[in-house]
C-alpha cells in the first residue's frame, strides 16, 4: 500500500482516487474549493478529503491533475520542504484554443510536462493523460494478456518510473515506456496514440510515428481560449 496525494478532482482526478483507494492504497484527494467539496468522493471511495498542501504532506506519490492554466497558480511552496524521493505524476494536457490560452514556452516547442515541472519545480512522470476518463475508469482488467489497454509513461527518473509504471499495471493497464520528458511530446495531443486504447504493442508504435511539431489545432489562436464546446 502506497500513500498517494491526488491534487484535482475532475474526471480524471476523480478516476484515480476511485482505481487507487480500489487497488488498496491510502489516497488523499485535494482541490480548489476544499476538502468539504469531496464529501461525496470521499464516502463512496475512502479516500481522505485535505487541502492542497495537505495532499502533498506524508505522501510518497502526488498526482497533479488539474487544468495547465491552475498549475501556475499553485502554491509556490507546495512542494519546498517534500522529500527528495517523492514522486510527482502529471497527467496536463494543453488545450489552447478550448480553455488554457497560449502558453508562449509549449507554442515554442517545450513539452507539457517540462512546463509543469518548471511551475512547480519538480520533476514529473507523465502518464494518465492519454485516455478518457470513462476508458480509465471501464477498461482496466486483470487479464495481462497482450490486448490489454497501454499507457504511454514518460520520465527522467528510472526509478520513480518503475514505480509509476507498477501503479498504471495495478489498476488494470499495461505500461509502456515512453522515454524522458523531452521525449513526452510523443504522447501529447494530437499524437498517434492520442485517445485511442491501443495495447502495449499499437502504443509502442505510435511512439515512433509520432511527430513533434504541433498541428494547427493544437496551438492557439488570437481569439483563444474558447470553451470545448466552441473552439478558438
Amino acid at each position: 500500500m502506497r500513500k498517494i496525494g491526488i491534487i484535482g478532482s475532475g474526471n480524471i482526478g476523480g478516476t484515480l482516487t476511485r482505481l487507487f483507494t480500489k487497488a488498496g492504497h491510502n489516497v488523499a484527494v485535494a482541490n480548489s474549493r476544499g476538502p468539504s467539496s469531496l464529501a461525496d468522493l470521499a464516502n463512496e471511495t475512502g479516500a481522505h478529503p485535505v487541502t492542497v498542501s495537505q495532499a502533498v504532506q506524508d505522501s510518497e506519490i502526488v498526482v497533479v491533475t488539474i487544468p495547465m492554466t491552475a498549475v501556475a497558480s499553485l502554491p509556490k511552496d507546495l512542494f519546498r520542504n517534500a522529500p527528495a524521493d517523492l514522486i510527482v505524476i502529471d497527467t496536463s494536457n494543453y488545450y489552447p484554443q478550448q480553455r488554457d490560452g497560449l502558453i508562449a514556452e509549449v507554442e515554442a516547442g517545450m513539452t507539457e510536462s517540462a512546463w509543469v515541472e518548471q511551475q512547480i519545480g519538480r520533476p514529473v512522470i507523465k502518464v494518465f493523460n492519454s485516455i478518457l476518463a470513462e476508458h480509465l475508469l471501464n477498461k482496466g482488467t486483470t487479464d495481462d494478456s497482450t490486448n490489454r489497454v497501454a499507457l504511454a509513461v514518460a520520465g527522467d527518473n528510472t526509478q520513480a518510473k518503475a514505480v509509476v509504471m507498477q501503479l498504471v499495471e495495478e489498476i488494470g493497464f499495461a505500461a509502456v515506456d515512453a522515454g524522458t520528458i523531452a521525449q513526452s511530446w510523443r504522447q501529447q495531443p494530437g499524437s498517434p496514440g492520442y485517445l485511442k486504447d491501443y495495447n502495449a504493442a499499437g502504443v509502442r508504435k505510435t511512439l515512433t510515428e509520432a511527430r513533434q511539431e504541433r498541428t494547427p489545432e493544437w496551438r492557439a489562436t488570437v481569439n483563444s481560449p474558447g470553451t470545448f464546446e466552441s473552439p478558438a
